[in-house]
């Protein structure tokens, strides 16, 4: 055999060896997009960690006097029609949006990662069952099936998380099935069963690590599924109540004023668009780069 033929396969392996965290860090901050959406993302974790020192007014104290107020250096995005600083408002309501968010994606995380794990590796019944499962929920989309959940389970913050949390869990279940079975065939899980591994160290220190990639880019295009599903429970009135400060209720309380106070739905609307985009601007960013040879799924 030659020295270009034995060099061959030798370049496509190094060429498909995982990424040192370095040479990620490197790609994030070449792509402009998925460095914007970082950014973004930090920033609105920052505003949600810090929402009581960045606030600058008790977000459920209505002030009449001050009842439909337009943007000013008194109240910079204006007031709503309680006389409530929007500005304060806006800052809680990102915050109990990526409370949910988060929340609801390691909800989904906590109950569909071990049952893919389970589907995929053990097939045979264990799959058939929780394909089933999966099957049963996917039969509704997203939303429908996360308002029907929040109106059985009746309005409150928890319930809310829990209605999200639980549409999500056919993606996880999904992506972390197809992960198993395409990892558990390879060398070094065989190996790692050849050796006397058990299930749980195969599934656990050899499988789930491989398959971790694929697993954050579905978070961070979960995140921004679970601001949008918490906005509209809240919007119909199944997720956050009154007073207390969400995105969604600010939208629906902004319905009525449209025409006299448009400033009470746009910046809550722009809240919402920012979070979603910013977290999906990382995920597509995440993808590239946890994946860069673009092997497929």
């Amino acid at each position: 055999m030659s020295a270009a033929a034995t060099a061959l396969p030798v370049a496509e392996e190094r060429e498909r060896a995982p990424l040192a965290p370095l040479s990620r860090l490197r790609l994030l901050t070449r792509n402009k997009l998925a460095l914007t959406g970082a950014v973004a993302a930090a920033i609105l974790v920052l505003i949600a960690v810090f929402a009581p020192l960045i606030a600058p007014y008790d977000p459920a104290r209505p002030d009449f006097s001050a009842a439909l107020h337009q943007p000013s250096w008194a109240h910079w995005l204006g007031t709503d029609d309680l006389g409530r600083d929007q500005l304060s408002r806006v800052v809680y309501g990102v915050r109990a949006s990526l409370q949910i968010g988060l929340l609801a994606v390691a909800l989904a995380f906590a109950a569909g990662v071990p049952l893919g794990l389970i589907a995929g590796y053990y097939g045979r019944f264990a799959d058939s069952v929780v394909s089933r499962l999966t099957d049963t929920l996917l039969a509704f989309p997203f939303l429908v099936l996360a308002v029907g959940l929040a109106t059985i389970l009746g309005p409150s913050l928890l319930n809310a998380t829990i209605a999200v949390g639980v549409s999500q869990i056919p993606a996880v279940i999904r992506i972390t099935r197809a992960e198993t079975l395409r990892l558990k065939h390879l060398d070094y899980v065989a190996a790692a069963v050849a050796n006397g591994g058990g299930d749980g160290t195969v599934l656990f220190h050899h499988i789930l690590p491989g398959a971790l990639s694929a697993l954050t880019v579905q978070a961070t295009v979960g995140i921004p599924s679970a601001i949008i599903g918490e906005a509209l429970l809240s919007f119909l009135g199944l997720g956050i109540q009154p007073p207390s400060a969400s995105l969604g209720v600010m939208l629906s309380s902004a319905q009525a004023y449209i025409a006299a106070a448009p400033w009470m739905a746009v910046f809550p609307g722009l809240a919402i668009i920012a979070a979603t985009l910013a977290f999906n601007l990382l995920g597509d960013g995440l993808r590239d780069i946890l994946d860069p040879q673009g092997d497929s799924r």
